[in-house]
């Protein structure tokens, strides 16, 4: 009977974090290259923005919009409910805020008419599936608010995304992108993903706690990213 009690109170106490607290999350795909790697894991902080249906686990609807809400701040990495399929969660980062508009002009964010800053600062080199090396330039960009980050651009003009229209975004949604600019299906998708509806946000990124350089189940000490570990998401 003990070992049951200690069972469920360690069952309620994990649920009790993961719904309030932190909640963890591993990066399966390469849209935010160069922040974030295929194979890192990461904690996303629940309390960030507040709470909503999909902050609960198996998404169980107790109330309608956010308690305790506080906006993302331009910039944020945060983690969402896919707004056209909510069995999913994205994760990408907060450009533009309720009220902005939002356009790409020749690969570079536009923010209420104005260019974002960006500098070129190198190439950033992985590996494919295939193994072959990839060499994307990296840039620096600057957002308004002053949040610094690496974006990855492998081509000015090679594809729509690269010269969008004019997206405004509606009160209470956010619109996000993929640092890895021309591989990431984010808002400027707007069928497939299009504006963030306050309600969706999850959380935001806060640190990685594990990464290693294969979604493959392995105990080859060699694929772990030591480097990465236990540090913050900028």
């Amino acid at each position: 009977m003990e070992t049951i009690k200690t069972v469920f109170w360690a069952i309620v106490l994990a649920l009790g974090i993961r719904t309030i607290a932190y909640e963890p999350f591993n990066i399966p795909s390469g849209s935010m290259k160069p922040t974030l790697l295929i194979g890192d894991y990461l904690f996303v902080s629940k309390f960030s923005y507040g709470y909503s249906t999909y902050s609960l686990p198996f998404g169980v609807n107790l109330f309608d919009g956010r308690v305790f809400e506080s906006q993302p701040e331009r910039g944020d990495v945060a983690v969402f409910k896919l707004p056209t399929d909510t069995s999913k969660d994205y994760i990408k980062r907060i450009v533009g805020l309720p009220g902005d508009k939002i356009q790409v002009i020749n690969g570079l964010l536009h923010i209420n008419g104005e260019a974002v800053k960006r500098e070129k600062v190198g190439e950033f080199v992985t590996r494919n599936q295939h193994g072959s090396v990839q060499r994307v330039t990296k840039y620096i960009e600057t957002l308004p608010n002053g949040v610094v980050h690496e974006i990855a651009e492998e081509n000015d003009n090679w594809h729509w995304s690269d010269n969008t229209p004019v997206y405004t975004v509606p009160p209470e949604h956010y619109f996000a992108m993929g640092d890895n600019r021309d591989h990431s299906q984010d808002s400027r998708w707007l069928s497939e993903v299009g504006f963030i509806p306050a309600k969706n946000l999850v959380g935001r990124a806060e640190f990685l706690f594990y990464s290693k350089d294969t979604l493959e189940p392995t105990w080859d000490l060699s694929s772990i990213r030591f480097s990465r570990l236990f540090s913050g998401i900028e």
